[in-house]
């Protein structure tokens, strides 16, 4: 009796261990997710500030600051100014290893101002607005990162926990200057979120991109008097345009190249213009693909110009980006973390709000209610290619990146649209980053609390990059910090 008395001790005592071990790791998490869930107003506030005065890339300075400052308030120590971008910033908490970090945007989109309100309300004519959600960007990866902080500052973990706040995402390529300049060289791994229309992994891959200016150089002429002594820069690039519209029909079909002239040489018809220009963006699956086109257009500016008389130049831009390298590893792990948060949970203003907002895009109260819920991660669907382009594309290269979206925006909103702008800048906004805070604190605590977790991720990345890998920005170079101003 009594040998099953001293049994029935020893199986409580490890019983009560194991819950007490449960109970510990539930306690652990439970001082990030209370902080965030206490902490609501602060970030509502911090990301409305950001939205309130929307900036153009590497023109950020009020955003970044205002970031800077609540991670300065929160015991992180910030160094400015990196990657030679005045807006750019690394933030860091925490000692030894692993490392883990985090990305953070705040770049606003031009042409986009937008009130909070379910109609088309423009603010500021002609002014910036938050059409990509990157106030929630920002705000959400500082909010996670406080919150991870809080949880490593209790416990007494071990790691280093680093914010990269990565300027103009929108054109500018800023974390391709991060990648140039080595700042993820010695990070174990990075995570990454964007706002959206869903709850979901993102597992997918993305087009790379290269930026190029075309600068046409004619004669100027009376176009009445003397036409015959002109040669017409605008001809050398609407005809160059022409070609490239034809050429459209002759590539892969998952490429994409778009223009926009830049300067048409003058507001006077009557004279010939001497100069124009016209950007452009190539796109492809792949950098040797990207390339391929990039020479046939190249090919067809100099056939413009030889038919028009004039010359041309051509400038690649520096930030140019790689396709995005997903991880199955990583997905898996971010997977388990958002299905643990769950989805949004709007009040009935913010319903009938969202439901405002999906009349004039034609979206139905039953497909906007998905937001409530977490979009289940199908592996049939990993690297599944998406049209657009992120420089998180040249950060997945460095280190193993773990992406994901929250539902921050009305589900049928268009991207880069005044409904993301008017969604995104009120509570429904913000109830999606702090979604996205919980995934991000939740993930980190499972790598600082186990780091054997990223052996998988990592014997993946290296195996996705091939054997001798070795990065290279695909146009070297510094930031084009002037690219977004005025001429």
């Amino acid at each position: 009796m009594r040998k099953y008395i001293v049994l029935l001790i020893i199986c409580a005592g490890v019983i009560s261990a194991g819950a007490e071990k449960k109970q510990s790791k539930s306690s652990k998490e439970s001082i990030a997710i209370d902080y965030l869930n206490k902490s609501f107003d602060t970030y509502n506030r911090l990301q409305k500030q950001i939205w309130s005065a929307p900036e153009l890339g590497f023109l950020e300075v009020n955003s970044s600051t205002a970031l800077q400052n609540h991670l300065t308030a929160n015991g992180f120590t910030v160094e400015k100014g990196v990657a030679g971008i005045p807006t750019a910033f690394v933030a860091t908490y925490g000692s030894g290893l692993p490392v883990i970090g985090i990305l953070a945007e705040f770049d606003a989109l031009s042409g986009l101002s937008q009130d909070t309100v379910p109609f088309e309300k423009v603010l500021v004519p002609g002014g910036n607005g938050h059409g990509c959600g990157h106030q929630l960007l920002g705000t959400a990866s500082i909010a996670g990162a406080v919150a991870i902080k809080k949880w490593i500052e209790t416990t007494g973990a071990k790691g280093t926990l680093k914010v990269f706040g990565t300027p103009a995402e929108e054109g500018g390529g800023g974390k391709v200057f991060f990648a140039q300049e080595g700042f993820f060289k010695n990070v174990d791994a990075v995570l990454n979120w964007h706002p959206a229309s869903e709850n979901a992994v993102n597992a997918s891959t993305s087009l790379a991109r290269i930026s190029i200016l075309y600068k046409f150089h004619g004669k100027a002429a009376h176009a009445a008097a003397n036409p015959e002594k002109g040669r017409s820069a605008l001809d050398g690039v609407e005809a160059f345009d022409n070609m490239v519209n034809q050429l459209r029909e002759h590539i892969v079909s998952d490429a994409r190249i778009h223009y926009v002239i830049t300067d048409g040489g003058g507001v006077s018809p009557n004279v010939v213009p001497a100069h124009a220009e016209v950007s452009y963006y190539v796109r492809a699956k792949s950098i040797p693909e990207l390339f391929d086109i990039l020479g046939r257009v190249d090919n067809a500016a100099d056939g413009a110009a030889l038919g028009t008389g004039t010359t041309v130049t051509k400038k690649r831009l520096a930030g140019a980006i790689y396709p995005v390298l997903p991880n199955k590893a990583f997905s898996r792990l971010i997977e388990k973390n958002l299905e643990k948060v769950g989805g949004v949970q709007w009040t009935e203003k913010e319903v009938a709000f969202a439901n405002e907002i999906g009349k004039s895009t034609n979206t139905s109260p039953k497909e906007i209610e998905k937001v409530k819920n977490v979009t289940p991660y199908k592996e049939s669907e990993f690297g599944k290619l998406q049209s657009g382009s992120s420089d998180v594309g040249d950060v997945s290269w460095n280190v193993p990146v773990g992406s994901f979206v929250a539902s921050t925006f009305v589900p049928g909103s268009p991207g880069h649209s005044w409904q993301n702008v008017a969604a995104g800048g009120t509570s429904i906004g913000t109830k999606g980053a702090i979604v996205a805070a919980k995934v991000f604190a939740l993930t980190a605590i499972d790598l600082f609390s186990n780091p054997a977790l990223l052996i998988p991720i990592k014997e993946e990345f290296e195996k996705a990059r091939g054997e001798g890998f070795k990065y290279a920005p695909i146009v070297p170079g510094k930031p084009e910090l002037d690219y977004r101003k005025e001429n």
